[in-house]
């Protein structure tokens, strides 16, 4: 009797121990294995261009156990000629790591099984689309740096559970927005760090954000957009495109928003006069990457809303 007693006494410790770990996990779970779709539309594998490129494999963001190898690390390195190692890397990730979440969270979808989410770009594309409920309508709504909703409802919404950005396009984000931090060089990281690093008062000398909902995207992730999405045009990928491919990931339905030119051909942002009909993408190579864009709306596997 007194084996049976202590046999059901560990049975029951195992499962609180399994229950436990499970809730603690699940967010970042969730990412990496997509609950079944329950979407009208989901991915599948009539999803072709979708197929041939997207490994689920990689981690968009990164967590306390992600094992970045030191060779992606130098590919990200280069991209902005970092001076520092990689175990200056991971020891700065490590304090960063004991002050933000471990791992990164999602909220719940509105319908279980299908988490939809709007990628809202800055084109100037946007202006006069009244967009605006479409956009808020999503689970999840993702701008991009510094695109504001104050005086563009109309055209882009007013929700932002999102907000990407890296310091050079830095803002202040309420309590309830996610900062999903793009970092392009170690300053990134360390500017990120110092955001939450406490005073005298045990308060944050510089919050930007809720340090319980931060996310940060992993430079494998950037390199395997670069590589496997684009075919290594370009420098690197732009902001808005690894945002795209990222929703991809996270998401079960995914509606894009201003990407691309308008109908005049400029690349202007919405909130912004045109300065110059000749204004390019920079370092990002824009026609394959509005081409691969493209070319998933054109098989039905994300919404693209083209604007005006």
């Amino acid at each position: 009797m007194r084996v049976q007693f202590k046999m059901l006494i560990a049975l029951l410790a195992v499962t609180t121990i399994g229950v436990f770990l499970t809730a603690s996990y699940s967010g970042w779970i969730e990412l990496k294995m997509p609950s079944s779709c329950r979407c009208e539309k989901c991915f599948s594998e009539e999803d072709v261009f979708l197929n041939q490129h997207l490994n689920r494999s990689i981690e968009p963001f990164l967590s306390a156990t992600t094992k970045l190898t030191e060779d992606e690390y130098n590919w990200w390195r280069h991209l902005q000629r970092n001076r520092h190692n990689f175990n200056y890397f991971k020891a700065t990730l490590d304090k960063l790591f004991k002050i933000i979440s471990p791992t990164p969270v999602l909220e719940k979808s509105k319908t279980e099984g299908c988490r939809t989410c709007a990628v809202v770009g800055n084109s100037v594309n946007l202006k006069g689309s009244r967009y605006g409920p479409l956009i808020d309508f999503q689970d999840i709504v993702i701008r991009i740096n510094q695109g504001p909703t104050k005086g563009f409802e109309e055209d882009v919404g007013s929700r932002t559970t999102h907000r990407v950005m890296y310091p050079e396009s830095g803002s202040v984000l309420d309590n309830s927005t996610h900062l999903v931090m793009f970092i392009f060089k170690i300053r990134d990281l360390e500017w990120l760090l110092g955001s939450f690093l406490t005073g005298t008062s045990g308060k944050p000398v510089n919050p930007r954000a809720n340090k319980d909902l931060v996310m940060v995207l992993n430079p494998a992730f950037m390199k395997y957009v670069h590589q496997k999405w684009l075919g290594k045009k370009g420098k690197y990928p732009s902001t808005g495109f690894m945002t795209l491919i990222s929703a991809l990931h996270i998401c079960d339905e995914v509606h894009a928003f201003g990407f691309g030119a308008d109908s005049n051909g400029s690349w202007s942002h919405y909130w912004q006069p045109m300065k110059s009909k000749k204004f390019k993408t920079g370092n990002h190579p824009g026609k394959q990457e509005y081409a691969a864009i493209d070319k998933l709306a054109n098989e039905n596997t994300i919404y693209f809303y083209k604007g005006n």
